[in-house]
């Protein structure tokens, strides 16, 4: 059975989310941040990226669009309430890193690949 446009889509998309998320992820990197889980699934979502830096601990949803301003467009506040409910479940697991200071960021990426981090992007309540 032959594959439809629409699947060739979802499958440039999902390509296109993978290499933005390794994007992201060198980024962190380079700031001298440790990658502790990619694409972690817990109760209630996924969280793309856990980071560890000293004291830190930073979520990361990575959004990739033509632009910055489309890619942000695109977190709502019931995807931050599952990123939110994940990252309790991580937490809740990794007792060792319950103490660390916590943010939650969003790396926007466009389609030329630049990268905008957005630190503390949504704030918990």
């Amino acid at each position: 059975m032959p594959k439809t446009p629409r699947f060739h889509q979802g499958q440039q998309a999902y390509l296109a989310g993978l290499s933005a998320e390794e994007a992201v992820l060198r980024h962190y990197e380079g700031a001298g941040f440790v990658a502790l889980e990619k694409r972690w699934r817990g109760a209630g979502g996924e969280v793309d990226l856990i980071l560890h830096k000293g004291r830190q601990l930073v979520f990361v949803e990575v959004k990739k669009s033509r632009t910055h301003v489309e890619a942000a467009g695109h977190l709502n506040q019931r995807q931050q309430a599952r990123i939110y409910t994940a990252a309790e479940a991580f937490l809740a697991q990794s007792v060792d890193l319950q103490n660390c200071d916590m943010r939650f960021d969003a790396a926007l990426v466009d389609g030329q690949g630049q990268i905008e981090i957005l630190e503390n992007a949504f704030g918990l309540g």
